[in-house]
């Protein structure tokens, strides 16, 4: 009989091997505040050696924690890249749902980038975050169909970003109750009654809100 053949060693790339000492930061974070994880863990989760983690990131634990939180960074802002095809607020409601998911896989590592709170946070790290904000609200006002919004506008989305950011944080800490598609039904709602108040003394966003009623 004819041995088995033993599977052919493929070498990563460097590109590979970076993505893989990344996926298992990540997948580390996304448990553990980020003061709580070492090279030597993530080194083990990866299934390699320490000085393999120091030759991709020579600058230690802050390096890599600034490269997984960006490449977090890079998929929670294509949670509000939805198509627009279709009523506005369903469109926000699957945007939704994406973040959300990527709240409930991230646990811990997102409440500790969000709050802030971590001994790794630095000028670079609070730039990657708040370019998440923005990039929410570029593609919210993209949603509404607004190319350059007014003051008042403007600050409403944000309001609301925060708005979600908050309310994800206290899901979490109430162990994430009400269930996640309840949450996001009351998040839309809470939309559509901050850009209610707002147009109440905005013209911009009163014209949005009355083609928001005739979209539904």
């Amino acid at each position: 009989m004819t041995p088995a053949a033993t599977p052919a060693y493929r070498r990563l790339s460097v590109e590979e091997r970076r993505t893989q000492l990344l996926d298992a930061a990540l997948s580390l974070f996304a448990h553990r505040a980020p003061e709580e994880v070492s090279l030597d863990d993530v080194a083990e989760a990866a299934g390699v050696s320490r000085p393999l983690v120091y030759r991709y990131f020579p600058g230690g634990k802050q390096q890599l924690y600034e490269a997984a939180l960006g490449s977090a960074a890079e998929e929670l802002q294509h949670c509000f890249a939805e198509p627009r095809q279709g009523p506005l607020l369903p469109r926000l409601s699957r945007a939704l749902d994406r973040y959300l998911a990527f709240v409930d896989q991230h646990d811990t590592g997102f409440s500790a980038l969000l709050q802030g709170g971590s001994v790794v946070e630095t000028s670079r790290t609070t730039a990657t975050v708040d370019g998440v904000r923005r990039s929410a609200a570029e593609h919210i006002h993209n949603h509404l169909g607004v190319v350059d919004p007014g003051p008042r506008l403007r600050m409403t989305v944000r309001v609301w970003i925060t708005a979600v950011e908050a309310a994800s944080l206290i899901w979490l800490d109430e162990d994430k109750q009400p269930p996640a598609d309840e949450l996001r039904d009351w998040l839309v709602d809470e939309f559509v009654a901050m850009l209610t108040v707002t147009a109440a003394r905005d013209p911009e966003t009163a014209e949005l809100v009355g083609a928001l009623a005739e979209d539904v």
